[in-house]
């Protein structure tokens, strides 16, 4: 088992800057591919970014590139989302999610994902 839990959440102002974290505890945190998702209110839940189990490969959903970072340190079973110009449709549940490393569909399908957490909402006004 894989426990996660997301903090850094907010209320932001549109062109501003926050950081998402995402604490892995349980089964070694270096196994895993990580990624983000997010939930709008009345839409489905959507990708946002994925890293591999190094951090050497990364993936963003068009929306959010060049806006938003995703990275990972394993020493501190820890993963980030460091999101820069924020917009009102970046509001949203933020969720990290886990799945095991060997896994070679594409990282945007939410069903490969084993681990989740409970989600921190973050709010951009405008």
């Amino acid at each position: 088992q894989v426990q996660l839990v997301e903090s850094g959440g907010g209320l932001v102002q549109a062109g501003g800057s926050l950081r998402l974290s995402c604490a892995a505890s349980g089964r070694t945190f270096s196994s895993y591919a990580m990624a983000w998702f997010r939930r709008a209110p009345g839409k489905e839940r959507e990708f946002v970014a994925g890293i591999s189990w190094g951090g050497s490969s990364t993936y963003y959903a068009d929306s959010v590139k060049g806006r938003l970072t995703i990275s990972r340190d394993n020493a501190k079973n820890t993963m980030y989302l460091q999101m820069n110009g924020l917009k009102p449709d970046d509001t949203a549940v933020y969720y990290c999610a886990a799945r095991i490393a060997s896994i070679i569909q594409s990282m945007d399908i939410t069903a490969t994902y084993n681990y989740w957490g409970q989600g921190t909402q973050v709010t951009v006004s405008s």
